[in-house]
Order: C-alpha cells, then sequence, then structure tokens
C-alpha cells in the first residue's frame, strides 16, 4: 500500500486545524480571567459535544447504545479531555499560552513510549528511540531550572500540562477501541462523557461563578467548544481519511510557533532562552518520530 500524500486541500485543512489548536492555548488565558479552569473545561467540552452531535444527527449515522460502547466512551473522554484539558487549563493559570503548547507538543514523544509498552505492534525504532531522547532533554532543558529552585506555581503548571502529554499518549492507545464508531460519533460521545464528569467537578470545586461572564469570556467559551473541538475534530478526522495519520502528525510542528505568535502580538509575551532551547530539542525528537525527513534523506 502506498502512503498517502499531502495535496492542496489536506495543506490548508492541516493550516486550519493548527491555527485552532494554538488559537486555544491563546483564548484560555483569556477565559482564566474570569473564570476557573475546570469551568472552562466544562464549557469547551459541552460546546463540543453539542456541536458534533448535530453532525451525527445530521448525517444519521449509528450511535452509541451499549453499556460497552458508553465505557469505552467514558474512558476515552477520561483519557483524551477531561484529564489533559483540565491540567492544561490548570496549567495556564501559571504559564503562558506559548510555553504551554511547548509542553504539549511532547505528546508524541511520550506516545512513543507509551505504544512501546502496551503495543505489540508498536515497537520503537531506533530513530524513533532517538526522538524521544531528543524530547526528553528538551523537558529537562526547560523544567530543569525551575526545578531546582523548589516546587513553584510555573513548575507545577509545566508539571501538569507534562501529565496532559502523557494522558494523551495513553488516550491514543486506549483510542484503537473506538475503530467501531464511525469518528464523528466517537468524537461526540468522548465529549459528552467528558461534559458529563467535568460540569459537576467545575459546580463542587469551583462553584456557581459569582457573576454572570462578560461577552469576551462567552466568546472564549464558544471559541474553545465550538470550534477548539467542535469544528477541530472535524477538521481531524477529515486530514487523517485524506492524507493518514503520519501527515496528521504535523500539525504538532505547528501549534507552538502558533501560540506564541498570538501572545507575542496580543499579549506582549516573549519566550526565555532556557524555552527556545527546549523547543529546539523537541523539535529535533518529533522530527525523529515522524521519520520522513531522514527517509528522504535516504531516497536521495
Amino acid at each position: 500500500m502506498t502512503a498517502k500524500m499531502m495535496d492542496g486541500p489536506a495543506w490548508v485543512m492541516l493550516i486550519a486545524l493548527s491555527l485552532l489548536w494554538s488559537a486555544t492555548f491563546f483564548v484560555v488565558e483569556i477565559g482564566l480571567r474570569e473564570l476557573g479552569p475546570f469551568m472552562l473545561v466544562a464549557g469547551r467540552v459541552s460546546f463540543g459535544a453539542a456541536t458534533l452531535w448535530i453532525l451525527v444527527l445530521a448525517s444519521g449515522l449509528t450511535l452509541p447504545r451499549t453499556a460497552r460502547d458508553w465505557r469505552d466512551l467514558f474512558v476515552m473522554g477520561f483519557l483524551n479531555n477531561a484529564v489533559p484539558f483540565s491540567l492544561i487549563f490548570w496549567g495556564q493559570v501559571y504559564l503562558t499560552g506559548g510555553l504551554a503548547a511547548i509542553f504539549n507538543a511532547t505528546t508524541p514523544i511520550f506516545g512513543v513510549i507509551v505504544a512501546h509498552m502496551l503495543l505489540a505492534d508498536e515497537r520503537a525504532t531506533p530513530l524513533k528511540a532517538l526522538g524521544v531522547l531528543f524530547g526528553l532533554c528538551g523537558v529537562v532543558a526547560m523544567v530543569g531550572p525551575e526545578a531546582l529552585q523548589g516546587m513553584s506555581g510555573s513548575l507545577l503548571g509545566q508539571i501538569a500540562i507534562i501529565g496532559a502529554a502523557i494522558s494523551y499518549a495513553f488516550a491514543g492507545v486506549f483510542g484503537r477501541r473506538l475503530s467501531r464508531f464511525a469518528p464523528p460519533v466517537a468524537a461526540a460521545g468522548m465529549l459528552t462523557a467528558s461534559t458529563i464528569m467535568m460540569v459537576p467537578l467545575a459546580l463542587v470545586v469551583e462553584g456557581v461563578p459569582a457573576a454572570m461572564p462578560s461577552i469576551d469570556t462567552w466568546a472564549v467559551i464558544l471559541v474553545l467548544g465550538v470550534l477548539g473541538s467542535g469544528g477541530a475534530y472535524i477538521l481531524y478526522f477529515r486530514i487523517l481519511a485524506r492524507a493518514g495519520a503520519t501527515n496528521l502528525l504535523l500539525v504538532t510542528f505547528i501549534i507552538p510557533p502558533g501560540a506564541i505568535l498570538l501572545g507575542w502580538v496580543f499579549l506582549d509575551e516573549e519566550l526565555g532562552e532556557t524555552a527556545i532551547v527546549g523547543l529546539g530539542l523537541i523539535f529535533a525528537g518529533l522530527a525523529c518520530v515522524d521519520g520522513r525527513l531522514f527517509r528522504r534523506r535516504r531516497a536521495a
């Protein structure tokens, strides 16, 4: 079987997806001015679920019905939405969106480790192992100096987002069980399960907001839910079908620069030297995990 290629429409969708996910790191910083991280997560998953259910019902797709179906959707919603979204949004209380995006970019690095441990057909190649080494060195470069100063809020935020990346890695392995669903159904189901988990948690931990959120905050929730989750998953699955999983990995390279650029333009944020070094090492690791640059050199 020949590998799928990136054509013009696939590139347009990939760039659009990367912009949507880059923007989520930026708008979360605005939303946190009025709402707690768990309330923002609850808003994101609920509006995302509503957006996808409109698509699912309009398409006439088969819905999940059995207890086993919903059990798997709840596990996936926990690993792929509730846990990582909560950790990322909580981490952004202490970190800029650009830094959060860089740490989140380690997801494929941890994905190699988790898949190697749990899946017999996903053993790490020497090149992927080198990618893991580069990626972990990038994390150490960014976290190391901070760790020497004790458990500050910034360090806890970094650890939280690394935890989110690890949760995404486990979700990638578990997500194989959802192949029996049409992709929009799987996405709608897991976001619905996440909503059922996150709304009570947000109310218990953060309580009902004392005042009605401003228009800006409602706009943030809509961007996170309708575009950052609902619209993004639609693009995600279309790219997956058109260009394949390997090409879809390219989005990981584009999100951090996009989030950094938005923070720099609108919030006057800048990266320190250690963050730049860490970003370079993580990108080197992602290039090894992706592998296409090395394959092209061998072919040449």
